[in-house]
């Protein structure tokens, strides 16, 4: 006799998530959201058509939260068929300040093409336009624990 899977079967594995719909592009905003990284950890591979950001984000999906520290993980947040990047309130030059983003959006313009909006604290934007959106989220480090010990707690 078989038996269905119990969502205590359920084992911890590494996010590898892709998006080529909004509703995709809000789940891996959620699990991005509040992660942190140094400036000089943004590439705009102009040739391959990608934009490549290496994060430090917070584990929101940890289901172990209540019995350790909060933890954190490097992911590669990339979108394809990039065309061009901009951004606003993001200091030039000073690759080693630290960034902290919000929120991951895609604003469409000529169908299936359009902007995806990444939102960072402090009023500063990075709007890459996209031929199409292709984005994804794949964690390429162990879990480490957060230095803060705390989780990001946001005000409703």
């Amino acid at each position: 006799m078989t038996e269905d899977a119990r969502f205590e079967d359920g084992r911890e594995a590494p996010v590898n998530l892709g998006a080529l719909d909004t509703e995709d592009l809000a789940v891996i905003s959620a699990l991005a959201q509040d992660a942190v990284f140094p400036a000089s950890e943004m590439r705009w591979q102009r040739r391959e058509g990608r934009f490549a950001v290496l994060l430090n984000r917070v584990r929101w999906e940890d289901s172990g939260q209540g019995r350790h520290a909060p933890e954190r993980v490097q992911s590669l947040l990339v979108a394809e068929t990039v065309r061009g990047v901009a951004s606003q309130g993001v200091p030039k030059g000073d690759a080693d300040v630290i960034l902290s983003l919000l929120s991951v959006t895609f604003e469409p313009t000529d169908a299936p093409s359009g902007h995806l909006i990444f939102t960072l604290a402090g009023d500063g934007a990075i709007r890459v336009e996209v031929e199409a959106l292709d984005v994804s989220l794949k964690d390429v480090t162990r879990p480490y624990l957060a230095p803060s010990g705390k989780m990001p707690r946001h005000q409703d």
